[in-house]
C-alpha cells in the first residue's frame, strides 16, 4: 500500500490511534480520506464501538478488507454504512507479496463470504490431499503459483519444503469454490476442530454467533476435553456495556447449526487477544476455561 500509494503520489495516513477509534474517525474526515484499510476486527471496533455509522463520508471512495475472513453479518453491516463505497474483499498471505486474490466490488452483495478470484498473474486452485481439484462444494487447501510467490523460509529448507511443492504454494486455507469459480475461505488447517468423529470449521459458528445482536466480536476454539478430544467453545465480546444472554445464543445456534457444532460453553470478555496487526490469537484461548 505504502508504495503503490507513492509511486501515484498519494498521501498514506497511518493511523494508530485506534484505542480512541472517534479520534482516529475525525482526522479522516478532517483530511478528507479517500480509501481507508483494515482487518476484520478493525470494521467490528469501527461499527460497535464508534460514531462511524453515524457520521457522513463524501470523500471516501473504496475500502479494502483483508487479515482473515469477514463474518457475513459484519460485511453486510458495513456495506450498509457505505453504500456509495467501493468495497473489495481481498485474501493473501506474507508468503505472496501480499495479495492472491479479491472480490471485485460489484459482486460484494450477492457473494458477502468469498475471497472472490485470484489476482492477475496468480493462479489459484483449490484441491484433495492428492492434489486433485475439487468439485464445486467440496472443501479443500487453497494453493497458489504465480511470480509473487516467495522462493522460500530463509535458512529452513524443511519448512520450505512442506509449504511449496511442485512450484505451487499450499496456504494452509480450507475452502470450497462454487460454480462461478468464487472461493470462500472454510478455516485454516490448524484451527479445525476435532470434537469426537467430527472435523469442525469455526468459521461456521462464529458467523451464526456474530449475527446475533449485540455481539461486537466472537472467536470459536476447540479446547482440551477428556471424552471428545476437544470441546468447542465460543469466547464472545459484546458491543458497548450490553448483557449477552448466553442461553439464547445457545439456542440459536441450535436453531442454525448441526447439533455436533453447537459450542459446550459460552465464555464473555471485554477483548480477544490480537496480534499488532488485529489477527485473533486463537491459541491463546485454547487453553481458557
Amino acid at each position: 500500500m505504502l508504495h503503490t500509494h507513492l509511486a501515484v503520489g498519494g498521501t498514506v495516513h497511518v493511523e494508530g490511534q485506534f484505542v480512541y477509534p472517534n479520534k482516529a474517525l475525525d482526522r479522516m474526515a478532517n483530511e478528507r480520506i479517500t480509501g481507508f484499510a483494515g482487518v476484520p476486527s478493525t470494521f467490528a471496533l469501527l461499527l460497535h464501538r464508534s460514531n462511524f455509522k453515524n457520521m457522513q463520508w463524501p470523500y471516501l471512495r473504496y475500502v479494502t478488507q483483508a487479515g482473515g475472513a469477514m463474518a457475513p453479518s459484519l460485511a453486510k453491516r458495513l456495506g450498509d454504512v457505505l453504500p456509495e463505497a467501493d468495497i473489495y474483499i481481498m485474501y493473501g498471505q506474507t508468503e505472496a507479496t501480499a495479495r492472491l486474490s479479491y472480490l471485485q466490488p460489484d459482486r460484494f452483495a450477492d457473494k458477502l463470504d468469498s475471497i472472490g478470484k485470484a489476482i492477475p498473474c496468480v493462479e489459484l486452485r483449490v484441491v484433495d490431499e492428492k492434489g486433485h481439484q475439487v468439485i464445486p462444494g467440496q472443501i479443500g487447501e487453497i494453493i497458489a503459483r504465480g511470480d509473487n510467490i516467495m522462493q522460500g523460509y530463509w535458512e529452513q529448507p524443511e519448512e520450505t519444503a512442506r509449504v511449496l511443492q511442485n512450484g505451487w504454494l499450499y496456504t494452509g486455507d480450507l475452502a470450497r469454490v462454487d460454480e462461478e469459480g468464487f472461493i470462500y475461505i472454510e478455516s485454516r488447517k490448524s484451527d479445525i476442530i476435532k470434537s469426537g468423529a467430527h472435523r469442525i470449521s469455526p468459521k461456521e459458528i462464529e458467523e451464526v454467533i456474530a449475527a446475533w445482536p449485540g455481539v461486537h466480536e466472537v472467536a470459536v476454539t476447540g479446547c482440551p476435553d477428556p471424552i471428545l478430544g476437544e470441546a468447542i467453545r465460543a469466547f464472545v465480546v459484546p458491543e458497548g456495556n450490553q448483557a449477552l444472554d448466553h442461553k439464547a445464543i445457545i439456542r440459536h445456534c441450535r436453531n442454525n447449526l448441526a447439533s455436533f457444532k453447537v459450542p459446550q460453553g459460552l465464555i464473555e470478555l471485554t477483548e480477544l487477544p490480537k496480534t499488532t496487526s488485529g489477527k485473533i490469537k486463537k491459541t491463546l484461548l485454547q487453553g481458557a476455561r
